[in-house]
């Protein structure tokens, strides 16, 4: 297979899994070569439901996913997984594998499983995600699911990017309403209680039920309302149901047109997001190769000057060099 951007696309485009893996990985290390690649296909997006898959650890996310996998088999579509794991401390790459669990898919060409590494990113997202979504939405899957670390207050990255968010929970977390991030609560389009033939699920299903109630007070005439499910992943019990629901809730954005706003907003957020570690790329290229920046520098390490008017001080300069 030749390595330029303009093969890789074509390879892309024409589902090619050896293309789609080598374009994931030269966006997850930023080879200039995948953007040039990513720009080809990228008219070719927007058109796979994306899911989301989050929650605590431990909730058995990826056995879900993986029955969801099956699932979405039988119904005739060809699936793309993303698998977001704590990242290695050493090499950067992912620490659990979650293709690990999910072998008994690896020979389907319909399936294409990315195990990603979050990499320091915080939202229990990798930095690649988006890009990996997009590569996976043009190699003509029908349905994306990406599956996050389950970690960290700030999860809700995941609602940026899915159209349909599957919030996760099991009994014998403790507490296990209060394990859910508020946030997640609030956002999220589905709910299961998954492994809910272990002791103490009457007792989550009733406060997710509770909390449910409440939030439809507080969001009356709602289009939809949050199903709450009941799986037991490991032995495919719910799967059929909780695909049902992800079905009914793909087909109410389509016929209302939110999963065109969807994708919009998603790429909106994607855009300032670059915009925004760019500029501060070049804006703290620029502020090093300044003279003053040491001498600023020097001021703060000694306690005469503080922090934030040390960096008032050097974006008003760089200001007066680019005016």
């Amino acid at each position: 297979m030749s390595q330029t951007p303009l093969a890789i696309a074509r390879g892309v485009l024409a589902r090619e899994i050896g293309a789609g893996a080598r374009l994931i990985r030269w966006l997850e290390e930023g080879d200039p070569r995948g953007r040039e690649a990513l720009a080809a296909v990228y008219p070719h997006t927007g058109r796979a439901h994306l899911i989301g898959i989050t929650g605590p650890p431990g909730a058995g996310k990826s056995t879900l996913t993986n029955a969801l996998i099956s699932e979405q088999r039988k119904r005739g579509r060809r699936v793309g997984v993303i698998a977001v794991d704590p990242s290695s401390p050493f090499s950067g790459g992912a620490v659990l594998g979650d293709r690990v669990r999910m072998q008994q898919h690896a020979l389907d060409e319909g399936v294409f499983i990315r195990s990603m590494g979050t990499r320091g990113q915080l939202g229990g997202l990798s930095r690649a995600t988006f890009d990996a979504i997009l590569v996976q939405d043009a190699m003509g899957y029908d349905v994306v699911i990406v599956e996050t670390v389950g970690v960290g207050q700030d999860e809700l990255d995941i609602v940026s990017l899915a159209h349909s968010t599957v919030i996760v929970s099991v009994p014998g977390l403790g507490d296990e309403v209060q394990a859910i991030k508020a946030g997640l609560l609030e956002v999220g389009d589905l709910f299961v209680v998954n492994k809910a033939d272990r002791d103490g699920s009457e007792q989550i299903l009733r406060q997710l039920e509770l909390m449910l109630h409440l939030r439809e007070q507080t969001r009356p005439n709602q289009d939809w309302t949050p199903p709450l499910l009941r799986t037991v992943a490991l032995k495919n019990e719910g799967v059929e149901a909780l695909v049902d629901a992800l079905d009914a809730h793909h087909a109410l954005l389509q016929r209302t047109g939110a999963f065109t706003v969807r994708v919009q907003e998603r790429s909106r957020h994607m855009f300032l997001g670059l915009l925004r570690e760019q500029s501060a790329a070049r804006i703290m290229a620029e502020a090093m190769a300044d003279p003053a920046t040491a001498v600023v520098i020097l001021a703060v390490d000694a306690g005469t000057l503080d922090p934030y008017s040390a960096a008032t001080q050097l974006l008003w300069r760089l200001s007066l060099k680019v005016g």
